[in-house]
């Protein structure tokens, strides 16, 4: 027998555990209630969203939103509809544009999407969440366009193709683009939507 299970016996012998108070069965079975119906509201949501639920959802469960007794768990719960792209290109003199390649994230539209898993690509990760911001909301992105200006060898590492190998660009710029996957047969893997630009164009200026 275990020493510490013989050491707390006399112990537990002599705790008198008092039942609960009888409030606490009329209120278990509201609460129970409330809970699975704000998990079967989340549920429904998740697995139905053709059914248009959510602005009722949204109504049921948002007073009970600070108190998080409910919740979508997962580490992504709630999932994009529609995938936008950053592409960066650079141009000697600002009418013809060259596209960087990045190892991991979509960008020529022939090209599959690879298998990552399981290595993290943080580069192009990133680039996916700052594709759903702003380009004032994210300093990182304008200082990687400055890095690609310079050729700067620790930041062209992390492509798959410098279309600027021997020379860095004079300008460079990062447009938005809305991709899909093309039909079966087209060819390619990808179709792709202008949406504008995503960043001001940066010029470099003298020889630096």
């Amino acid at each position: 027998e275990p020493f510490l299970a013989r050491w707390l016996e006399p112990l537990h012998s002599r705790l008198e555990v008092a039942p609960p108070p009888a409030w606490h069965a009329y209120l278990s079975l509201p609460f129970g209630i409330l809970v699975g119906t704000l998990g079967l509201a989340w549920l429904l949501s998740a697995l139905f969203p053709s059914l248009q639920l959510r602005k009722g959802l949204h109504a049921l469960m948002s007073p009970f939103a600070g108190f998080h007794i409910s919740n979508p768990y997962g580490l992504f719960a709630v999932m994009t509809t529609e995938r936008p792209e950053i592409i960066i290109e650079g141009s000697e003199d600002g009418r013809n544009w060259k596209a960087y390649e990045f190892k991991y994230k979509p960008g020529r539209l022939d090209r599959a999407p690879p298998f990552v898993a399981p290595h993290q690509p943080r580069l192009d990760w990133q680039m996916w969440f700052a594709a759903l911001g702003s380009y004032e909301n994210n300093r990182w992105i304008q200082n990687l366009l400055v890095r690609l200006l310079k050729n700067e060898k620790s930041v062209i590492a992390l492509l798959a193709e410098n279309p600027f190998s021997e020379k860095p660009p004079r300008m460079i710029r990062a447009s938005l683009y809305k991709y899909n996957f093309a039909a079966s047969g087209s060819g390619d893997w990808w179709v792709r939507e202008p949406r504008g630009d995503y960043s001001p164009t940066l010029e470099r200026t003298g020889d630096d």
